[in-house]
C-alpha cells in the first residue's frame, strides 16, 4: 500500500514532476506551493511523509520542519528537504531541526523516490536487532529505551537520526562500518546511492558529543568506527 505524501514546492513544474514520479510508484500525493498552505494540509491530513523545499515564498522549509517537530501529533512525520543551495550550512541546519534527508537540486526523480521509499521502510519496520538497556563508552552513556545520551553526566540533545547513527556505531564498537552499511541500516538506503548524508550527520554528531566525539574515528576511504575503549 502506498503512502500519503505532501510535496511542498513553490516551483509548480518541479512539484508536479515529483508528484508524478511518486504517484507512479503507487503513493497518494498532495502538493502545496507555500508554507501556510503546507501547515494547514499537515494538520488536515497528517501525511506519512513530507517533501519540503527550503526556500518558500512565505515561511521557510526549515521553520516548517521546526514547527512540526514541536507538536506531538506531527513530530514523527519524516521530512525530506529540497533546496537549490548545496552549502554545508544548509544541510546542518536542516538536519538540526529534524529533517530525515536533504536533496540538492537538480536531482534525479528516481533517486528521490528511492530515498523516500527507504525512509518509509525504516519508519514502518521494527528494529532488526535488540540492544542492551544502556551502552557505556568512556564517559558517554547511551540510554537505549529512553533515547537519551549523557556525556560526563550532561544530557546531549540529539535528533532521532543522530541517535540511530550513534547507537548503530556503539552496538558495533571496535569494528569499521562502511558508509554503504550505515546508509543501509540507519537510513534504509540500498548500497551505492551517492550521498554525503552519513558524513554530514557524523560531523554534527561529533560537534554535539564534545569530549566524547573522539570515540568516533574516521577510517580513511572506508567509513567510521567507534572505539571500544
Amino acid at each position: 500500500m502506498g503512502a500519503r505524501i505532501l510535496v511542498v514546492e513553490d516551483e509548480s513544474d518541479l512539484a508536479e514532476l515529483v508528484a508524478f514520479n511518486l504517484r507512479q510508484a503507487g503513493h497518494t500525493v498532495t502538493t502545496a506551493g507555500d508554507g501556510a498552505t503546507a501547515l494547514a494540509e499537515i494538520q488536515r491530513q497528517r501525511p506519512d511523509l513530507l517533501v519540503l523545499d527550503v526556500m518558500l515564498p512565505d515561511i521557510t522549509g526549515v521553520e516548517i520542519c521546526r514547527r512540526i517537530r514541536r507538536q506531538e501529533a506531527t513530530a514523527s512525520i519524516p521530512v525530506v528537504m529540497l533546496t537549490a543551495r548545496g552549502e554545508e550550512v544548509d544541510r546542518v541546519v536542516g538536519f538540526e531541526v529534524g529533517a530525515d534527508d536533504y536533496v540538492t537540486k537538480p536531482f534525479s526523480p528516481r533517486e528521490l523516490v528511492l530515498r523516500i521509499e527507504a525512509i518509509l521502510r525504516r519508519v514502518t519496520s521494527p528494529t532488526e536487532e535488540a540492544a542492551p538497556q544502556n551502552i557505556t563508552v568512556g564517559e558517554m552513556i547511551i540510554d537505549v529505551p529512553g533515547h537519551r545520551v549523557e556525556v560526563d553526566g550532561e544530557e546531549i540533545i540529539l535528533t532521532a537520526l543522530e541517535f540511530r547513527l550513534l547507537l548503530d556505531l556503539a552496538k558495533r564498537r571496535g569494528r569499521v562500518q562502511s558508509r554503504d552499511a550505515l546508509l543501509e541500516r540507519v537510513w534504509g538506503y540500498s548500497p551505492g546511492i551517492e550521498t554525503r548524508t552519513v558524513d554530514t550527520h557524523v560531523k554534527r554528531l561529533r560537534e554535539k558529543l564534545g569530549s566524547a566525539s573522539a570515540y568516533i574515528e574516521t577510517v580513511r576511504g572506508v567509513g567510521y568506527r567507534m572505539r571500544s575503549d
